[in-house]
C-alpha cells in the first residue's frame, strides 16, 4: 500500500492519477476528503502535515509514504518532521520526498533551506528513503510574466533548468512502483537551461505579444514584493528563488527523468505551445 500527501494538489493529484491508471493500490491522505479526486484501487483517509494521531490512523497499513513537501509557511520543517515521525511510527517503511534541487543549509533559495533539514531528519531515522529534487517547475514561468508583459527579477543572466510537474509526477510513480531506488537523490531537470530574457522569447512566439526580461537588483526586488503585504520569510523565497538562478545553482541538468521514465522530458515551448526557437 502506497500512501499518497497533497493528492488534491497540482503534482500530487498528477501522482495519485499514475498510480491509479497502473492499479498500484493508494490511499490518498487529505484534509478535506471531499476534495481528494475519485480513482479506481484508491482508499482516503483524512490527516493533515503534523496531526499525530490523525496520521498514525491513516498510515495504519502502508507501507510506502508519498510525502509532497507542504505549502510553504514559517513552520513547514516542523510540520515536515512531525510528519515524518508520524509515519515511522505507524509502520512505514519506506519515503519518497518531494525536495528541491541543491538542497543544502546554505542554498540562495531559502525555501531549498527547508528541504535539507527534511532530509536530514528522514536520514536520522530507520526508514529507507528516495529524495526527488526537483528544480523550478517549468509550469510556473508564464505566472512570472507581469501584467504589462514584462518578466522582472533578479535572475541576471543566470540559467534554470526547470522541470515539468507532469516529469515530476512520472518519475514520482515509477520510483514509488518500483525497487532500487533506496537511499537515492535524483536531481531532476527539464531538457535545458534556459535564461529568463529566453524565457521571454518563447513566451513572446507562444502568447502573440512582446514579452521581455528586465532584471533587478536583489533591493528592487525586495521593495517590488514588500508592497504585497506577505510575511518576510514569503518575500525572501519570492527573491531568492530568482537569485538562486544568478548565482548558478539551478542551471545543472541532468538526464534522469529520461533514464527513469524512459522519455524525454517535456521543454518550455511543450509547456506553452510554443512553436521551437533555432
Amino acid at each position: 500500500m502506497i500512501g499518497v500527501t497533497g493528492s488534491t494538489g497540482q503534482l500530487g493529484s498528477r501522482i495519485a492519477r499514475l498510480l491509479a491508471d497502473s492499479g498500484v493500490p493508494q490511499r490518498l491522505l487529505v484534509r478535506d476528503p471531499a476534495r481528494a479526486p475519485s480513482l479506481p484501487g484508491a482508499e482516503v483517509a483524512q490527516a493533515a502535515y503534523g496531526e499525530h494521531a490523525a496520521l498514525l490512523n491513516a498510515l495504519d497499513g502502508v507501507d510506502t509514504l508519498m510525502l509532497l513537501s507542504a505549502t510553504e509557511s514559517a513552520d513547514r520543517v516542523a510540520l515536515h518532521e512531525a510528519t515524518v515521525d508520524a509515519a515511522v511510527a505507524a509502520g512505514v517503511r519506506r519515503i519518497v520526498y518531494t525536495s528541491f534541487a541543491g538542497a543544502a543549509p546554505g542554498a540562495t533559495f531559502t525555501f531549498a533551506r527547508d528541504h535539507w533539514h527534511t532530509e536530514q531528519h528522514i536520514r536520522s531515522l530507520d526508514v529507507e528513503f528516495t529524495f526527488l529534487r526537483d528544480n523550478l517547475y517549468l509550469d510556473f514561468v508564464p505566472g512570472f510574466v507581469g501584467e504589462d508583459g514584462v518578466i522582472r527579477g533578479p535572475a541576471g543572466d543566470g540559467r534554470v533548468a526547470a522541470v515539468a510537474r507532469d516529469d515530476v509526477a512520472a518519475v514520482a510513480a515509477r520510483v514509488l512502483a518500483d525497487s532500487g531506488h533506496a537511499g537515492a537523490t535524483y536531481e531532476l531537470t527539464g531538457p535545458s537551461a534556459f535564461t529568463l530574457a529566453e524565457a521571454a522569447g518563447v513566451l513572446s512566439d507562444a502568447l502573440g505579444r512582446k514579452i521581455r526580461y528586465e532584471p533587478e537588483t536583489l533591493d528592487e526586488a525586495y521593495r517590488s514584493r514588500e508592497g504585497y503585504g506577505a510575511p518576510a520569510w514569503e518575500v525572501a523565497g519570492w527573491v531568492t528563488s530568482y537569485a538562486a538562478i544568478a548565482s548558478g545553482e539551478l542551471s545543472h541538468l541532468t538526464p534522469t527523468v529520461q533514464e527513469i521514465t524512459g522519455r524525454a522530458p517535456l521543454g518550455l515551448e511543450q509547456i506553452v505551445g510554443a512553436r521551437p526557437r533555432h
